[in-house]
């Protein structure tokens, strides 16, 4: 009698894979839409013997006609090497995405979440940041596919929400890691991960002082999970959802490699544009609303992220 009709865009990919993974296991029916741009099918192929489990590939950029209860459109490309390959692209599935996912709602009277980012916050003046600041963004440089792209389809759906009352959703996702990372994302942990584990010199760009906070994957769905089911007071979001821990990329780029036991050295590189300083989330409206905080510690998170990638690598060394 609780089993919801689920669709998640997206669904092939890094967290989508794992939120269609916790929803099935929940005894959900649920529909994962993906492109397979930077999706992987090795990351659901598990899945596809459930028989509450479908894929289809479809592009978010064109509308797309179903039935279901609830939407959760994670579907971008969301890493720099990935989304600046194509930023005409990624801008349209940004907002041509959530234009067509806000239309399903609407007809279907779905609740819809989005998964918005800490990236609307740019390169923030703010430090930690909270959900009240604007951000400090640079509408035209190389990052603002993504930035101004995730931006726009926030106030898509706070206008959809005051116009037309749907039920909507929005977290702002905070530095994400685990298994089922693409191993040439060009993110930050997975790159020091697979360059430690090939003996190869760990890439930092800028002098390693810029700090980050990583969220491992198992907490951030369960915050999406938890916003999602919230209902109480109609909380709407903007909520950050992320580790407040924070690290300088030198401290993780050391303990990578003493974690893999590597030879690597570091190598520094020029700070790319619009490269943000800090990033740190301040989480006292999801520890407020959702009563949600990581219990994953870094340590751990980082031991079970090895592990994936060290597989991942034998298995690709052992196959022609």
């Amino acid at each position: 009698m609780n089993r919801k009709r689920i669709l998640i865009t997206g669904g092939a990919g890094f967290l989508g894979s794992h939120l269609c993974e916790r929803l099935l296991e929940a005894g959900h029916d649920v529909l994962c839409v993906d492109n397979f741009f930077t999706g992987n099918k090795p990351n659901i192929i598990h899945l596809l013997e459930n028989p509450y489990f479908e894929v289809l590939r479809h592009d978010v950029t064109f509308p797309l006609y179903v039935e279901v209860d609830e939407i959760y459109n994670l579907a971008c490309p969301a890493s720099p090497v990935h989304y600046q390959y194509d930023p005409v692209q990624t801008v349209k599935t940004s907002v041509h995405g959530a234009i067509n996912m806000l239309g399903l709602a609407k007809r279907t009277g779905a609740r819809i979440f989005q998964a918005s980012t800490s990236e609307v916050y740019g390169d923030p003046a703010m430090h930690p940041q909270t959900e009240s600041y604007w951000g400090n963004v640079n509408p035209i440089g190389p990052r603002a596919c993504y930035d101004e792209g995730k931006r726009c389809a926030e106030t898509l759906f706070f206008d959809y929400h005051r116009q037309y009352g749907l039920d909507i959703k929005v977290v702002r996702i905070f530095n994400t890691y685990g298994p089922r990372m693409h191993p040439d994302d060009g993110r930050v942990v997975s790159n020091f991960i697979v360059q430690a584990l090939k003996g190869e010199n760990l890439t930092i760009y800028g002098d390693g002082s810029q700090t980050r906070s990583f969220c491992y994957v198992d907490d951030m769905i369960e915050g999406f999970i938890r916003m999602m089911e919230h209902t109480p007071d109609g909380f709407t979001g903007p909520v950050n959802l992320g580790n407040p821990v924070e690290f300088s990329i030198l401290e993780l780029a050391r303990t990578v490699i003493a974690k893999v036991g590597s030879a690597s050295s570091i190598e520094f590189r020029p700070l790319p544009v619009n490269d943000p300083m800090q990033r740190k989330p301040d989480i006292a409206l999801a520890q407020e609303k959702l009563d949600w905080f990581p219990s994953v510690q870094l340590e751990a998170g980082l031991d079970r992220t090895i592990a994936y990638f060290d597989a991942l690598l034998s298995e690709r060394t052992a196959t022609p």
